[in-house]
């Protein structure tokens, strides 16, 4: 049965899957030979299915929330996961990036979970945007401020920059929008007129970052071409690759293989893409011949139980 949080974590769990053979290849060599299937080895040596650590911190968030909102048990989930490679797929980190990598060995030595993240401007790459999909479904209720509050403090963990934190919420607010039953277009569209609205009385961000935001705050994903789209770690480029595969791509398989294909970060954007196309299609339009080999398929599965249970939908 299609639920939405199967649909969300297998989604992800699966472009992730994706990805991870031909990270960091370029998208002229993709170009000329392109991911259709799932693939072994190659970037990392791993077995085919096997996913990263962008799903690895999305079941550490997911696993808290099954027991409740509660940042310090995040935090320890995400020390464990780094140094004694729990949720990991074949018990092994193979793959972080370098700004959660800090974030948690500040973590690891105390420091409190809301200040462990980066606040440089440099600090903004994709690795609070590939875990943030679960808090959805603890904050789909609450009020825009809320939910904004919520999304700080959990992409601050290992990002805490204004512009990480708001390509996390506008990421959550389309995502709502989707859970909505919206097609993709208009989900975009009214999440972005919602977070305008929030931002501006607010004081939320600055004019800067608004203008850095501005592709994905001004509607423009709708009619930009490929040509203009990129498979990039830095968080804004992760965000709009996200929606625009979602707004421009008609199946679960063609949006992530277009992600994929983007090339340079393949497992994050594909992730993070695939999060929102299995949301909006169901995690049984995944084909099977990838949900049969994705690593761990079962520990997954109790997750999502577990998850649905917690929050009856």
């Amino acid at each position: 049965m299609s639920t939405p949080i199967k649909n969300a974590l297998l989604g992800l769990a699966v472009g992730d899957a994706l990805g991870v053979p031909v990270e960091f290849q370029s998208r002229d060599i993709l170009e000329k030979y392109p991911v259709t299937n799932m693939r072994e080895f190659g970037t990392h040596g791993q077995p085919a299915g096997t996913w990263s650590d962008d799903s690895s911190l999305t079941f550490c968030l997911a696993e808290t929330l099954v027991k409740g909102y509660d940042l310090q048990d995040l935090a320890n989930r995400f020390v464990n996961w780094r140094y004694h490679a729990y949720w990991t797929a074949h018990g092994k980190v193979f793959d972080v990036g370098n700004a959660t990598n800090t974030a948690i060995y500040y973590l690891s030595q105390g420091a409190p979970p809301t200040t462990a993240g980066g606040n440089d401007e440099d600090c903004n790459g994709n690795g609070s945007l590939m875990r943030i999909l679960p808090l959805l479904f603890y904050i789909k209720d609450l009020d825009i401020h809320d939910r904004y509050c919520h999304v700080g403090d959990v992409s601050s963990l290992t990002h805490r920059h204004i512009r990480s934190i708001a390509c996390c919420f506008i990421y959550l607010e389309v995502a709502l929008h989707i859970l909505k039953g919206e097609p993709p277009v208009d989900a975009y569209l009214n999440a972005i007129n919602e977070v305008n609205k929030y931002f501006k009385e607010n004081n939320l961000p600055d004019e800067k970052e608004q203008g850095i935001l501005a592709t994905t705050l001004s509607g423009s994903l709708v009619d930009k071409p490929i040509s203009e789209i990129h498979g990039t770690g830095y968080v804004v480029r992760t965000l709009e690759a996200a929606i625009w595969i979602l707004i421009h791509t008609n199946t679960y398989a063609e949006a992530v293989l277009t992600a994929v294909n983007l090339g340079n970060d393949t497992d994050t954007t594909a992730a993070v893409a695939g999060g929102l196309a299995g949301m909006h299609y169901g995690w049984e339009e995944i084909p099977a011949e990838w949900l049969n080999i994705l690593a761990g398929k079962d520990r997954i599965e109790e997750l999502i139980a577990n998850l649905q249970v917690k929050f009856n939908i």
